[in-house]
């Protein structure tokens, strides 16, 4: 039985050093995540909660953190309370310079078979994504309202 995961790579016309702010800067990213905050000090050990509006939607430990090449934390959705009984899955960013940019991979691991948290991030990884993509490159985020 082979374990799912979530792979994605993108090419972003921008620096490594920008990417890694837009990636751990609390402000920069409400922008592009739904209106989340991405809130932690991005060493390892230490908690990252996203929180929309004052409430929590993931609480996160940071497993790995080298910027601006490489980081990994824990991902627990607690919005839910299905995913809530879940246990933590890992999401990875891989940081390269490539071309007149970089390349960048999220790799979210470590599901069960039964995950309801796979579906859901599924969907939600590649707006966040090309919403990151959008703003670093034009300086607006994709709207996320219904056309």
């Amino acid at each position: 039985m082979s374990k799912p995961e979530f792979v994605y790579t993108t090419y972003i016309k921008t620096t490594p050093d920008k990417l890694w702010h837009a990636l751990t800067d609390k402000a920069f990213t409400e922008k592009y995540w739904f209106c989340c905050s991405l809130t932690s000090d991005w060493k390892v050990g230490s908690r990252m909660h996203m929180d929309r509006d004052g409430e929590v939607k993931n609480e996160c430990v940071i497993l790995e953190s080298d910027p601006p090449r490489r980081m990994s934390y824990s991902w627990l959705s607690v919005h839910d309370e299905e995913m809530k009984k879940e246990k933590p899955s890992r999401v990875t960013y891989l940081i390269e310079p490539a071309y007149d940019g970089v390349k960048l991979t999220v790799i979210h691991e470590g599901f069960a078979d039964d995950s309801k948290t796979l579906p859901s991030i599924s969907t939600g990884w590649p707006l966040v994504l090309s919403s990151l993509k959008s703003i670093l490159e034009t300086g607006q985020p994709i709207s996320f309202e219904p056309a």
